[in-house]
């Protein structure tokens, strides 16, 4: 990794600097003396995304470069956003090593600017492909969760929260067909906060209301991460729904066709009112475990009643009992004790 320089350049400097950049798009001419810079992927408030080639490395592979633009002329600004990019870019290096998320390959800084090098995932966004293929059905979302969840658990494991979690930064790779989850905002927030007083990210609709209110939790990635599930199953976007009034939550249930079990797994997952949202990954993999686990196990329940006596009987007699008929009894005291419960 290259250290970084903590001179000041001014505004002028980083235009003429972004506008080198847009210029040798497209030419021979390299970035860095190694960077052949190939095209403009993505252009935002933050910087400049480009494809490019590594031309000093064997087979010249394809990359990502991130151009972040922060702008400021205040030397103490200037090095707290220097100390904070080198921080966050070494955390992002640490996370890279999750076959879900890029690698980061290269940080370093020029004239002004913020440049972050991260390994090129081939393949469309989740957005692009349900406005190519349609909506997804109950099951391929179901699969996308048990693909995604433990890239959370993953990411909070390691006191990160994402904050920017939608159709357009998830990647189905092209190579392998997994879900990859890409552009992080945490590096984005640092040097914005240098010209702003608001660290706020993420997208507005797909973001809950504690992260608006600059109180991200880990739990928030699970609500975008909900919404997006309901994107996916609908092709629409959260600004297109109608709001409870009352809630202020998207009225979504209407416009799918699925099960009662895993709309209330998602429902959790987009509660408005952090009480009542799952808190964890870990706890929406465990329900979509029991959501689909007990329906079918729930075929096996004989539809005539056992008194309490036979059902211990049973038990501690040496006679064999199937699995299938021990869970079944495992089952019917679980929904005992739950009726029990509700008196």
């Amino acid at each position: 990794m290259n250290c970084f320089s903590q001179k000041v350049t001014n505004s002028q400097e980083s235009i003429s600097q972004q506008t080198q950049l847009d210029q040798i798009c497209g030419s021979k001419q390299l970035f860095c003396d190694r960077y052949e810079i190939l095209q403009i992927l993505g252009r935002g408030g933050f910087g400049v995304t480009f494809l490019a080639k590594n031309t000093l490395l064997p087979g010249t592979p394809l990359c990502v470069i991130k151009q972040l633009c922060p702008k400021t002329i205040n030397p103490q600004s200037w090095q707290r956003a220097c100390m904070r990019f080198e921080k966050e870019a070494k955390t992002l290096a640490q996370l890279g090593s999750h076959s879900q998320i890029p690698m980061l390959l290269d940080y370093f800084q020029a004239k002004g600017e913020f440049y972050l090098v991260q390994e090129y995932v081939r393949g469309l966004t989740l957005a692009k492909e349900v406005r190519r293929t349609g909506p997804k059905g109950e099951a391929s979302v179901k699969q996308f969760l048990q693909e995604l969840l433990p890239v959370l658990q993953y990411l909070h494991k390691h006191c990160v929260i994402h904050r920017d979690i939608k159709p357009q930064n998830l990647l189905r790779c092209e190579d392998d067909g997994r879900v990859v989850l890409i552009d992080f905002g945490a590096v984005k927030e640092q040097l914005v906060n240098q010209v702003a007083n608001t660290n706020f990210i993420g997208t507005r609709g797909f973001a809950p209301p504690e992260q608006f209110s600059l109180h991200p939790v880990y739990a928030s990635d699970i609500y975008a991460l909900g919404i997006t599930c309901i994107y996916m199953l609908t092709g629409k976007s959260p600004l297109e729904f109608d709001y409870d009034l009352n809630t202020g939550e998207i009225c979504w249930q209407k416009e799918v066709n699925i099960s009662n079990s895993f709309a209330q797994v998602l429902g959790k997952m987009v509660k408005i009112n952090l009480d009542e949202r799952f808190k964890t990954a870990n706890e929406v993999i465990t329900a979509l475990g029991n959501q689909s686990y007990l329906p079918t196990l729930a075929n096996c329940l004989t539809n005539q009643k056992l008194n309490n006596k036979s059902i211990t009987q049973h038990e501690n007699s040496d006679v064999y009992v199937p699995p299938v008929a021990r869970t079944a009894n495992a089952i019917r005291k679980w929904r005992a004790r739950l009726n029990e419960a509700k008196l």
